[in-house]
């Protein structure tokens, strides 16, 4: 997998060049590791609801084709798109979710973070009160009776990393970003993710001061390692 390191670059045009980059791909493109910084926008996914833009203000908001609700991209948080062949990769998109999730839970360890998953909301949460704490979540995904997924329950906890992908003939783009040293303000804009009150955090509220580019570099060798075939 080729990694293009794109420093901070508008959102729109790489939005752009990862469509492009998926239409025109054959069988025999090598997959590639987009990872940049945005100015400040906020970019809707395809069930996006406009009441979740509670006051954007001056922020631009791009409707995109990712799943999901609002969220906000903005310097100081590392945003990290995959472009995947999932078939040649062998694995299917539930898995691949995993994947992108466990490499974020591995940067956060990284820093001495302990990162969790919430069952039936997508990204990556740390606990408000001990963010070291390894002790598991009752809100952690488990096995179910049946197929109803619960409500998410965020109790105690904070959103650290958002995760929004588009697969298009097995081909992934869009991805993952990580809050690392963010002015928040405008996640107080919206509801993130579709969630009302929904805390936002980043690894500079945690204790954790570290630098845009290792943070971006521990991200990109953990994804490197999961997302292998």
């Amino acid at each position: 997998m080729q990694t293009r390191m794109w420093g901070r670059v508008p959102y729109l045009p790489i939005y752009q060049s990862m469509q492009d980059f998926t239409a025109q791909r054959t069988a025999g493109v090598p997959d590639e590791l987009w990872i940049c910084e945005h100015p400040a926008t906020f970019t809707q996914g395809l069930a996006g609801r406009a009441e979740h833009l509670l006051e954007p203000g001056d922020i631009a908001v791009v409707a995109t084709n990712r799943g999901g609700q609002v969220t906000f991209h903005g310097p100081g948080q590392v945003v990290a798109y995959p472009l995947l062949d999932l078939q040649r990769a062998g694995y299917f998109v539930k898995e691949y979710v995993y994947r992108l999730e466990e490499a974020v839970i591995r940067t956060l360890a990284h820093f001495g973070v302990t990162g969790h998953r919430v069952a039936g909301a997508p990204g990556i949460y740390v606990r408000l009160d001990d963010p070291y704490s390894h002790a598991l979540l009752p809100q952690r995904p488990q096995k179910r009776e049946g197929s109803a997924v619960p409500a998410p329950d965020f109790t105690g906890l904070g959103k650290i990393a958002a995760l929004g992908i588009k697969v298009s003939r097995h081909c992934t783009y869009h991805g993952v970003s990580l809050n690392v040293a963010m002015d928040l303000e405008p996640f107080g804009r919206i509801n993130p993710c579709g969630y009302a009150g929904l805390p936002t955090v980043d690894l500079s509220t945690m204790g954790i001061h570290t630098t845009w580019e290792d943070a971006a570099n521990v991200l990109t060798q953990q994804l490197l390692i999961r997302l292998a075939p």
